[in-house]
């Protein structure tokens, strides 16, 4: 009994341990950001990485899940004879949660991943021992650019994501379930709004913070070895993507009660 009582606190001990490191870094992060000139270089390089490379992964991963969400919302909604409100449901549906939460995560498993191994490789190199050892900050030199590029990429990808959903929904119901485009574009702007689209953005900005803050602090604290880099690479990219679902409910509720539906 208490064995098993030890071990539970220190797995709650090492959750909170986890979550004040995470916490710290971003207040370090904010700091820098409004202490520190930009380093607009590596940001840009960044941006670049992460936004421009990871296009296809996000523009497939839209267009595919707006098509077979349309042709199952399609399929069940001919059965009430209801075909023509599927161009909303699949519109609604893809801006609010499924664009930014499938944009999220599979950013955490490229990007998030790609993070956390660079800089846990430079953890066990004691390359950011060397820049501390030259005056230099790792948190300025290394985090904030990364923190900045998945705030700007993130956003701009999940809505390309919601672009291509809609459009590649479109067609498929169009061309494959037989719909009226004239009956599915008026339902679909007359039940789609604004707030609609803010609300995925909105959910795309806190995803991003998420997965920066948790792959840059799995890299800075990566165990000594090849090992220890392999396993906060694996941490970070089940943390983030755990984050964002948890994260997604949360948010989801906070905004309409803000924001009505």
């Amino acid at each position: 009994m208490m064995t098993l009582l030890t071990r539970l606190w220190q797995t709650v001990f090492d959750l909170l341990s986890q979550f004040g490191g995470v916490l710290l870094l971003f207040l370090d992060i904010v700091r820098t950001m409004f202490t520190r000139r930009p380093r607009w270089k590596e940001t840009i390089e960044q941006v670049y990485k992460i936004g421009w490379q990871s296009q296809a992964v996000v523009v497939i991963t839209g267009a595919f899940t707006g098509m077979v969400f349309a042709v199952q919302t399609g399929l069940q909604f001919h059965k009430v004879k209801m075909d023509t409100a599927v161009g909303p449901v699949v519109a609604i549906a893809m801006l609010r949660e499924l664009a930014p939460v499938l944009t999220g995560l599979m950013v955490a498993g490229r990007v998030g991943a790609s993070i956390a191994a660079e800089l846990g490789t430079m953890k066990v190199t004691e390359q950011i021992d060397a820049l501390r050892s030259m005056g230099t900050s790792p948190t300025d030199y290394l985090a904030a650019p990364r923190f900045s590029a998945l705030l700007v990429g993130l956003p701009m990808l999940t809505a390309e994501a919601m672009a291509c959903s809609i459009f590649a929904g479109f067609y498929v119901a169009v061309n494959m379930l037989n719909i009226d485009p004239a009956y599915y574009w008026h339902n679909m702007l007359k039940f789609t709004a604004a707030k609609d689209v803010a609300a995925g953005l909105i959910k795309s900005v806190f995803f991003a913070a998420f997965i920066a803050l948790i792959a840059c602090h799995k890299g800075f604290n990566a165990d000594e070895g090849a090992e220890g880099v392999g396993r906060a690479t694996t941490q970070a990219v089940v943390v983030s993507s755990l984050t964002i679902l948890i994260a997604n409910f949360f948010i989801a509720v906070v905004f309409n009660s803000i924001v009505p539906i």
